[in-house]
């Protein structure tokens, strides 16, 4: 490194009170800096993401029946950005860290939010979180995955993917209850049932089961009820996987149970095939304890490894709304995912969906809800997810 001029004949006195020439280059002042930080050098840190982006044809569309052609992001899973890290701090505890935000491949921007009305939509929507692990497992504190949807993805039939998945009939079930503005069915905890804020989650695996609980307290003056969300999933891995799912998200206002959400699957492998099923229950009140909806979500398939770099899947999906018989639909969904790499996936899909007269969103298993409601459509998505 050249020395700077500033640095150069610079003097200093000794303990002797003798006045002695010092010289320092500008390498030295930031060698001597980061020696000086030692804690920075014991923590490992990772960038991390998900880039996904496709095309998506659609045969129908409301109100006119025409055919659509759209750039889409996150077919497959969804397109993030992430930081994590962990520090060993000594007597067997590891401290760590996890930021992540959820963008649009096809536009550059921030994802949409779930979250209540008026509360902005968070730059690390996904996770902003920081806790600590050790033997006796691991508690989480801030804005995190919840243990349920975890617990389902070895036992739903296309692992929650971000299209054509349930996991669309699982958000929307549990956002129209507490996404509201002031004064209505609100909660400023939950988003979509999968992301929680101001969350403590407890994890652990004992043999061959793992499982997490999560609450988050609501905040609000005088009340240890009125706005919390609590959740508990859990994932047994065996000769066969089983998954069991349960979670509450009260009001902010009341604290009546706006949501109650469960679930159960199983999966069965056998040879080059994997067996699934996976139900789920979504039941909606508003904030005075009138029942809205009581969604069932059932979903079957198959994975099938017919070559080293390919898996097939074949899905149906019945989603129904017990308290509004026209809020139906019936969805098969075929598709290959070729791994090109192993961090480069080429995948294909594609979607019958026969939505009756009333279906919402709260049935769907596409992204952008029912393709055409009272209508069939034949959706098609290919693209390719890169991830690093």
């Amino acid at each position: 490194c050249e020395r700077q001029p500033e640095l150069q004949n610079r003097v200093q006195t000794n303990r002797a009170g003798t006045r002695i020439p010092f010289r320092r280059s500008a390498c030295a002042v930031v060698l001597l800096s980061a020696l000086s930080a030692p804690a920075l050098a014991e923590t490992n840190v990772a960038i991390y993401g998900i880039i996904d982006a496709g095309l998506l044809y659609q045969s129908r569309t409301d109100p006119d029946g025409k055919s659509k052609t759209s750039m889409e992001t996150s077919g497959l899973r969804q397109s993030v950005l992430g930081f994590k890290g962990d520090r060993d701090l000594g007597r067997g505890l590891e401290g760590f860290f996890n930021l992540e935000v959820h963008y649009d491949t096809n536009n550059g921007k921030l994802h949409g939010t779930g979250d209540a009305q008026g509360t902005g939509t968070p730059f690390f929507r996904r996770q902003a979180n920081l806790g600590l692990r050790g033997d006796w497992g691991s508690v989480t504190f801030g804005r995190q995955y919840g243990p349920a949807l975890l617990a389902h993805i070895g036992t739903e039939p296309r692992a929650f993917k971000e299209q054509f998945s349930n996991l669309y009939a699982w958000a929307y079930n549990q956002y129209a209850a507490t996404a509201g503005a002031p004064g209505t069915d609100r909660n400023t905890n939950n988003d979509v049932g999968i992301f929680f804020s101001n969350a403590i989650q407890y994890r652990h695996t004992v043999g061959p089961v793992n499982f997490g609980i999560l609450w988050a307290p609501g905040g609000q003056s005088g009340s240890t009820q009125k706005n919390t969300a609590w959740a508990m999933g859990a994932t047994y891995t065996g000769p066969v996987i089983l998954s069991a799912s349960y979670q509450v998200i009260k009001d902010e206002a009341t604290a009546n149970d706006n949501v109650r959400h469960g679930g159960l699957g199983f999966a069965v492998p056998f040879g080059a095939f994997t067996f699934k099923a996976n139900y789920l229950n979504a039941r909606n009140e508003t904030s005075t304890g009138a029942n809205v909806s009581n969604v069932n979500g059932i979903g079957v398939g198959v994975d099938w490894k017919w070559h080293a770099d390919h898996t097939a899947t074949l899905a149906y999906y019945d989603n129904k709304d017990k308290r509004n018989s026209g809020d139906h639909t019936r969805n098969i969904v075929i598709s290959d995912d070729f791994a090109l790499r192993k961090d480069t996936t080429l995948y294909v899909q594609a979607a019958y969906v026969d939505a009756d007269s009333a279906a919402t969103i709260k049935t769907s298993i596409v992204a952008a809800g029912i393709p055409s409601v009272g209508h069939k459509a034949t959706l098609l998505n290919a693209g390719i997810n890169f991830t690093f």
